[in-house]
């Protein structure tokens, strides 16, 4: 245990570098999503089929298999993305997937009248997105995207299998300098309770705040 408390802040910088990934990554899913959940109940067909099939594609495919495509696809392409850059990219992709069919929820929980209204004083499918539909399915939303942040900071670790030290990485790193395994993951585990059990906290304060009454 002496060892770990003199090298503490090794572990400090990979549980720095999660919460960086996450912190980049998760707007990131939040944009393809919502992008994603509006091409969803668009009324243009070949949209509603180009998302639903992206969803599909992600929804059934393994996390890890999506982001070593993505850090080992680019360079494939001719793309030179830093590795950190790669793994934002991976779990953005990945994540905004769950976050489209969070997002089309949201949006059939708008009541249909509301709609309509909207509609019938002369506003445009793009407006009744951005002045009605949205604004209240994002408040009807904020549990299901806190548990999508938790899942994203959990997914980071994945980093370390394409060699960025997060703390899983770091924790990893330290076990191989150290032969400490046990102290060294018991550390990482407390780690990533403390972020999730944040989040969770706060989650359930915003949702408290942004509750829709009817």
């Amino acid at each position: 245990m002496s060892v770990l408390f003199a090298h503490l802040g090794e572990l400090l910088t990979g549980l720095l570098t999660t919460l960086e990934l996450a912190a980049i990554a998760f707007p990131l899913a939040l944009v393809i999503g919502t992008l994603l959940g509006v091409c969803r109940v668009s009324p243009i067909g070949p949209l509603r089929a180009a998302a639903g099939f992206y969803v599909h594609c992600l929804r059934n495919s393994p996390m890890l298999l999506v982001m070593v495509m993505v850090v080992f696809g680019l360079p494939y392409l001719g793309a030179t993305v830093p590795l950190f850059g790669s793994v934002v990219l991976g779990l953005g992709l990945y994540f905004g997937a769950y976050i489209c069919e969070t997002v089309r929820s949201g949006i059939a929980g708008v009541p249909l009248g509301q709609i309509e209204a909207a509609r019938a004083i002369g506003l445009t499918f793009s407006g009744v997105l951005r002045q009605v539909v949205l604004p209240q399915a994002f408040r009807s939303m904020v549990q299901p995207l806190g548990n999508i942040l938790i899942n994203v900071c959990l997914g980071s670790a994945l980093g370390a299998a394409v060699g960025v030290q997060e703390l899983t990485g770091s924790a990893r790193q330290f076990n191989l300098d150290f032969a400490q395994p046990i102290p060294t993951f018991i550390a990482a585990v407390i780690g990533y309770l403390l972020i999730t059990l944040t989040i969770g906290q706060l989650t359930g304060v915003v949702e408290r705040k942004v509750r829709i009454r009817r």
